[in-house]
């Protein structure tokens, strides 16, 4: 019998299990890979003051940060990539470190940091979850997290000013996610039929950003341009999770549909940022691949196939905005 195991996280709205894109990652990989995990959120409770979101409990072990929490879960044989070939696992790793590099400092800034979307949908939403007095400064503590990670990531000479920053960060994540969206294509999964790591980390990063009803949304826009990324969202929402439990918005739905030439992806239309952004996780991918499997040689639980059929995706690819 497996050993129970406790996730600590932050709650759901916007229709996701969770709003938070760490606790999303983990909650996603335990449903492709079959982990049954007990989701205990720290929303008001005196716990989110000295834990760190997501924190995996099992057995005694205490593991924090979404890549640690997979390699735990993998561990204890519960591997989504079991079946994904050593270029595929390669190609995993590349991709995760361009999602830390080039997206999630948008997303900080998105949520914590510009201005208008902080008042009037980060910090509301945080602080009724916060018991009193801690909803008056966790909030504010979280976004000057934020603000400084991406200064110290970011901010490096010769850009002297957050507006400067704000530009770099998001022409860096619109060009991450064309490029995810290119990767994409018109397939289910980013390597076929079957849910992987990768998909766990693209979902949720990109989830929150789509379903939040951001008033400043310059990067959220783009995104619903790429329908194949939302139609992913879509997918894992409808195929993994109950998105019509209490206090769940309904999934994203284009208001009207595309036009057939609007669909295909044309290598002429991918610019020579996306071209540059292509070659760097192919370099960094063919490093990856001379690293040892170290997990083949185990046995290991079957990933969990969806219980479901999903709904299927456009037959052609999406196009790419500039």
């Amino acid at each position: 019998m497996a050993a129970p195991m406790d996730l600590s996280c932050w709650g759901g709205d916007w229709g996701l299990p969770s709003v938070h894109p760490e606790s999303l990652i983990v909650l996603a990989y335990a449903k492709f890979s079959g982990a049954k995990l007990t989701a205990q959120p720290v929303d008001r409770t005196w716990r989110m003051l000295t834990e760190t979101v997501p924190t995996l409990h099992c057995q005694g072990s205490t593991v924090t940060e979404p890549a640690q929490i997979l390699n735990f879960l993998r561990k204890q044989r519960y591997n989504a990539d079991y079946e994904l070939s050593a270029r595929q696992g390669a190609d995993t790793m590349a991709y995760m470190a361009l999602l830390e590099e080039k997206l999630r400092p948008a997303l900080l800034h998105a949520f914590w940091v510009d201005a208008e979307n902080y008042a009037n949908v980060t910090k509301p939403w945080f602080s009724s979850r916060c018991p009193f007095p801690l909803n008056f400064f966790v909030p504010g503590r979280q976004a000057s997290t934020a603000l400084s990670l991406i200064l110290l990531t970011k901010g490096e000479s010769p850009l002297n000013s957050i507006a400067e920053v704000e530009a770099k960060i998001y022409k860096e994540a619109k060009e991450c996610l064309n490029l995810l969206s290119y990767r994409l294509g018109s397939s289910l999964f980013f390597f076929g039929n079957t849910a992987a790591s990768l998909d766990a980390f693209v979902f949720g990063y990109i989830a929150p950003l789509l379903k939040a009803n951001l008033p400043s949304s310059q990067l959220q826009q783009h995104l619903k341009q790429l329908t194949n990324l939302c139609h992913f969202c879509d997918t894992i929402l409808k195929t993994y999770f109950d998105v019509n439990a209490p206090g769940c918005l309904p999934v994203f739905s284009p208001s009207s549909p595309p036009s057939p030439g609007s669909l295909s992806i044309r290598q002429d239309a991918v610019d020579a940022n996306l071209q540059k952004l292509t070659q760097l996780v192919n370099k960094e991918s063919n490093l990856i691949e001379k690293m040892d499997d170290n997990l083949r040689s185990s046995p290991q639980h079957r990933p969990r196939g969806p219980p479901s059929k999903p709904s299927s995706l456009p037959s052609e690819k999406n196009s790419t905005p500039a």
